[in-house]
Parts: structure tokens; sequence; C-alpha cells
């Protein structure tokens, strides 16, 4: 079997959506099989790319410059499922990479099966969100995408702890925030298929959030750390901004975020 940071370069390095998810599915199987039979395949090491490969569209503008859309019209629906592809894609890269890029960290096995499973789940989550497109008549990359969802993974390249903190703890919880908005958008207009295929995203990343707690806290843990106090450290170096109220406490705290974590950085320090 491939070790699994040289699965996670190989869906890094493949650029068309359907393909790279396509393999991200068939990896985190691969994996999840031999685990299930009792097995530690070997992690390895492996050296992936500063930037994962991208098809040619969508255009990715900087995120001043994406057209905003009122979500009221079909148009602007379309725009929000675009969006939320465009995320779910990203987050694909970011599971396989902090298994790469941080492979070389002594983890438990625990750690590699929960972002494998993430990774899985993203790559589902992407499918989901291409499908509806389709069924709206448009597809992923007809318009234009956010250029910056890659700069979390790049500002935390060197540090495990504050990938942690950034992408799952930060970036992830703020979904758990919007996405019942975005189900009540959906289901005002009808489409039963995006509230399906929105409420099965909002189920698991529940669970995302949860994986990045469990492992930051270890971490902090192992090196005898407050997590509330390195947390805060950590997003107000590597994360741009305050975060924004209004927050899912419900969500978050099933998630293993308390709001002693995530209030005190509504304020600039």
């Amino acid at each position: 079997m491939t070790p699994l940071a040289q699965m996670a370069v190989e869906v890094l390095a493949t650029a068309d959506p359907r393909a790279k998810t396509a393999l991200s599915r068939r990896h985190a199987a691969a994996w999840q099989a031999a685990r299930a039979a009792g097995e530690l395949p070997l992690v390895g090491t492996a050296r992936p790319p500063d930037r994962p490969a991208r098809p040619d569209k969508p255009e990715l503008l900087d995120p001043r410059d994406v057209p905003r859309r009122r979500p009221g019209t079909p148009e602007g629906r379309i725009a929000l499922l675009h969006a939320v592809a465009h995320i779910e894609l990203n987050a694909v890269d970011l599971h396989w990479d902090v298994i790469a890029r941080f492979a070389h960290v002594p983890m438990p096995p625990g750690f590699h099966d929960d972002w494998v499973r993430a990774a899985d789940e993203e790559s589902k989550h992407w499918g989901l969100m291409a499908d509806c497109l389709e069924a709206e008549g448009s597809h992923y990359g007809a318009l234009p995408a956010h250029a910056g969802m890659w700069r979390a993974a790049e500002d935390t390249a060197g540090d495990l702890m504050a990938r942690l903190a950034v992408v799952p703890m930060v970036l992830e919880a703020r979904g758990l925030d919007v996405t019942p908005g975005m189900i009540g958008i959906f289901r005002k207009a009808g489409d039963d298929r995006a509230v399906a295929a929105l409420e099965t995203i909002y189920a698991e990343e529940v669970g995302h959030v949860a994986y990045g707690s469990k492992w930051f806290h270890f971490l902090c843990g192992r090196h005898d750390l407050d997590p509330k106090d390195v947390f805060h450290d950590l997003v107000r170096r590597h994360f741009r901004g305050a975060l924004k109220p209004p927050f899912n406490e419900e969500k978050r705290a099933e998630a293993g975020l308390p709001p002693d974590f995530y209030w005190p950085l509504t304020e600039a320090p």
C-alpha cells in the first residue's frame, strides 16, 4: 500500500476537481479498509507542493473583487452554491495537506484516521455541490472565486498547532455559523436537493471542527501549554482580522469550542 503521505501528495497534485475528489475518496477507502482490518499502514513522509494543482477555471480573484449577488435570486443561489463548492474543494486539499506537511510530527494513529475521514467527507461535499450546480444548468468553474482560500495553509505551513487553530477551529467553525442561514435560503426557494446537500455538510462539519479541537488540545497537553492562551496567540498571529459574530454557540460547543476561546478574538488585541 502506498504510504499515506504520498497518497496525500497525489491528491494535491491532481488539478481536475472530479479527478481530485475521486482519487481522494479512493485513497481514503484504502486507508480505512486497512485500518478496519487491524492494520497500521505506513504514513511515511513526503514533500507537498506549496500550492495544490488547480483547474484553469474558476478564475481566482481578490476577495474584494468577487461579484456579490443577491441570494434571493436564482443567479444569487447559483453563486452561493459555487462559493460553497469552492470552499469544499479547498477543504479537500487542506485536509490532505495537513497529513503530508506534518507527517514528520509523531502523532497517534487516530490523528491520521480523523483527517483521512475529513478529506473523504469534504470530497463528498464537493460532489454534492457540483451536482447541485449542474442541476441548475451551471458547473464549478462557471463563476469567479475567492483567491485567498489557500492563504491559511501558507500562513501555517510551519506549525501544526497553528494549522489546527486556524483551519478547523476558525475557518471551519465559521461554516457552523453561516450554514443554517444558507439552508434557510434554499428551503424558502423550494430547492430540496440543495437543502439536503447543505444539511449533510452541516452535520459532518461539526466533526471536522471537533478533530481540530481534539488534536490541538492533545498537542497543548504534550507541551504542557494552556490551550485557550495558545489558541488566542496563534489565531492573532496567523489569522487576518477579528472573528465576527453571531456564533453558533450550540454547534461550536458540540465540536469542543467553548465561548471563551472565540469571543475574545472578536476585538483587536
